[in-house]
């Protein structure tokens, strides 16, 4: 690479943010932090601005910004504040390359416009194609804009995908840790308490992401992604459940060929991968000691324990904005379970119900023409008040009843 690439991170302060400044760090002077964008954490937003010296902030708390303005403006950065501010940092001038790094749905509208904007945008956050897939992949059809994976999984299918061409593949294979529950007996799903699903035995995770990794959630989102992301029929998207997490995910091609991607358990690989593609540099991850690994092992997800991981295929069949319903939906049902006012079995019911809804109910947010940013945002807040007026409406038992 001749020339500097310049990047702009939506999400500066959180986990993947703070890795991708690592990376930049780590590769030197071929690569430029433009813009910055946080949303509350202005004392280390000041931090990054006084070692990157961006020509663009953001914060979203704009009262906290008032304070950071000045300290911004004297280290030669200007700082934009409030809600909106973000899509400034994502349309940036100079930024070839737009790091999507914040949480949930927040993400949707920046990244929208990156990609509208023709940017060259890296996904940390799944969220933005579950909610806004039909639109993100829309918008990047008209402006060019390429997607890069981050996400481990749909990283290592990306690296994957490179060693035969888009006709020649049979199935992307997504790989799953299984969560805490699947060994356990599926009679004793209905008794499982809060504590019992936060405890994962491996990744110590948020509260949403270790309920949904217990459901299998995740791996039904992932599986939404997916299909935008490589656009990818949903039959030709398969999970495995791999205990060991060492192999992050594989293609099947039509000669019966399987690529799998191996790595040590570290994002600074796939977010370096996406800032430096389609080069490949030296990276900071410890490379695997194959003589040091237990046995590789597979096997096929239980749909009885985890129906969860149905329920994503069954969305994309609905619509476009079904897998965006569902988002809403399952965020709605984790918190309830959350607060003890939900059976863990409960989650699924109910979120069956939502899809069954959107599958019939002519008055679901964007159900006619090609849906847009703001028709897969009012789809995911409809499948949230769905979930919680079906729970409600329903008397779905509390945790630790046995049901109808």
């Amino acid at each position: 690479m001749s020339e500097i690439r310049g990047i702009a991170i939506l999400g500066s302060t959180g986990s993947v943010g703070r890795n991708t400044l690592d990376v930049v760090r780590h590769l030197g002077a071929g690569y430029k932090v433009v813009a910055l964008a946080a949303g509350r954490n202005a004392a280390l937003l000041l931090e990054q601005i006084r070692e990157f010296r961006p020509t663009l902030a953001s914060l979203e708390d704009a009262e906290a910004g008032q304070e950071l303005r000045h300290e911004a403006a004297r280290l030669g950065t200007r700082l934009v504040t409030g809600s909106g501010s973000a899509i400034q940092v994502a349309t940036c001038q100079g930024a070839q390359l737009v790091m999507s790094a914040i949480v949930g749905a927040a993400g949707l509208r920046p990244t929208y416009a990156a990609v509208a904007a023709g940017r060259r945008v890296a996904l940390a956050n799944k969220e933005v194609l579950v909610v806004g897939g039909a639109a993100i992949n829309a918008a990047a059809r008209r402006s060019g804009a390429e997607l890069l994976p981050v996400d481990s999984e749909h990283n290592a299918l990306h690296q994957c995908l490179r060693a035969g061409r888009r006709s020649e593949v049979r199935r992307l294979l997504l790989t799953a840790s299984g969560g805490p529950f699947w060994e356990r007996e599926a009679a004793t799903f209905a008794a499982i308490t809060v504590e019992e699903a936060l405890a994962h035995p491996v990744w110590d995770m948020g509260p949403k992401i270790s309920i949904d990794s217990a459901t299998m959630m995740n791996k039904g989102l992932e599986v939404i992604e997916a299909r935008w992301l490589f656009d990818m029929d949903p039959d030709h998207i398969s999970v495995l459940v791999h205990p060991g997490s060492v192999v992050h995910s594989l293609v099947e091609y039509v000669d019966g060929s399987l690529v799998a991607q191996m790595g040590s358990a570290d994002m600074r690989h796939p977010i370096q991968y996406a800032l430096t593609w389609p080069d490949r540099c030296p990276g900071q991850s410890r490379p695997l000691d194959l003589t040091d690994l237990p046995p590789l092992c597979f096997y096929p997800p239980d749909p009885a324990r985890f129906p969860c991981l149905g329920l994503a295929y069954q969305a994309l069949k609905i619509g476009p904005l079904a897998p965006a319903i569902l988002n809403g939906a399952n965020e709605a049902a984790v918190a309830e379970f959350l607060a003890g006012r939900m059976g863990f079995m409960d989650i699924p019911r109910c979120l069956t119900m939502v899809l069954e809804r959107a599958a019939t109910d002519e008055s679901v947010p964007g159900t006619h023409g090609e849906p847009g940013v703001d028709d897969c945002l009012e789809a995911d807040r409809w499948g949230r008040e769905t979930a919680l007026a079906a729970h409600e409406t329903l008397s779905l038992p509390r945790q630790g009843e046995t049901g109808r």
